[in-house]
């Protein structure tokens, strides 16, 4: 960016851009090699991925109604834009409750070998020590974060439907109508519940995974974008997901590709809020920094 800011009309802009918190998370990012980050959370998160829907449907079918059930395979299918009718989650759902004791104990080897992965990778963006202390201990904290995010996604989800649910009501007893200005504040309710879900869910996974303690604005700001850009990216790439798995130049290897895509959107966007929280500013806000850029 140095020859950038030597520019005489682009110049004194991107300086200022370098001085912003978003350019730092970025700068921040590609010290840790992000990409390579990104690339180890895609695979893992693909392999464990089928495991853990089958471990937490085996666990919601026991605890559950059905009724319930049914609304969390909708939640479910709604984490996959685009692709989730291929990926069949419905059958995963109604043959969990075939999981055994033994089967259940893999799987959830599987997911502790998932928030390991997860754990080491954003506490290499904090560029801490990615495992300390004893390997051992450390697994045992895995699956207690583990079980700690099932309750948080549960949490968040119910959280969206609650809201959903309230708006709804709300828009019977008021006669709000389904179409025009009526739709489209029901589309944006709907929108901002599903934040309130993504926002509480990223607020456990940016502290408990990493075992960091951020400074609370920062947090928040870094768990809202990420909300806001993980529903956007939903919005955004559904089509072009469900495209990349109907190619026919990838055969039966088309849904697995897309969904590979879109862990890896994920992953990224999750190492950049990650980024947002670990980048420090040395006591100075934005404001301060581009107020001295101002004086120069």
């Amino acid at each position: 960016m140095d020859w950038l800011i030597r520019l005489p009309v682009v110049g004194p802009a991107a300086a200022r851009l370098t001085r912003t918190h978003a350019w730092r998370s970025y700068e921040t990012l590609d010290r840790v090699k992000w990409t390579r980050l990104a690339a180890a959370i895609t695979f893992t998160s693909f392999v464990a991925l089928f495991p853990l829907l089958t471990l937490g449907a085996a666990v919601a079918a026991s605890i559950l109604s059905d009724k319930q059930v049914q609304d969390l395979e909708r939640k479910l299918a709604e984490q996959v834009p685009g692709i989730s009718n291929a990926l069949d989650i419905g059958s995963l759902v109604d043959n969990a409750g075939t999981v055994g004791v033994v089967a259940g104990a893999l799987l959830l080897f599987t997911g502790v070998n998932w928030i390991g992965t997860l754990r080491e990778c954003l506490r290499a963006v904090w560029e801490l020590e990615e495992s300390p202390g004893n390997p051992f201990l450390l697994r045992l904290r895995d699956a207690g974060v583990l079980l700690g995010l099932g309750g948080a996604t549960l949490l968040s989800l119910g959280c969206s439907t609650f809201a959903t649910t309230a708006v709804t009501w709300s828009a019977d007893k008021t006669g709000l109508p389904t179409a025009g200005a009526g739709g489209a504040l029901l589309t944006a309710a709907g929108f901002c519940a599903a934040v309130l879900a993504d926002f509480l869910l990223l607020l456990y996974v940016l502290t408990r995974l990493p075992r960091v303690q951020p400074r609370p604005r920062t947090l928040l700001v870094a768990a809202l974008l990420g909300a806001v850009g993980l529903e956007v990216l939903k919005l955004v790439i559904g089509g072009y997901l469900s495209g990349v798995a109907a190619k026919s130049m990838y055969g039966a290897f088309g849904t697995p590709i897309a969904l590979l895509l879109w862990i890896n959107f994920i992953a990224k966007l999750l190492l950049f809020c990650a980024a947002w929280t670990a980048t420090t500013r040395h006591d100075k806000s934005d404001a301060d920094l581009l107020a001295e850029d101002a004086k120069k």
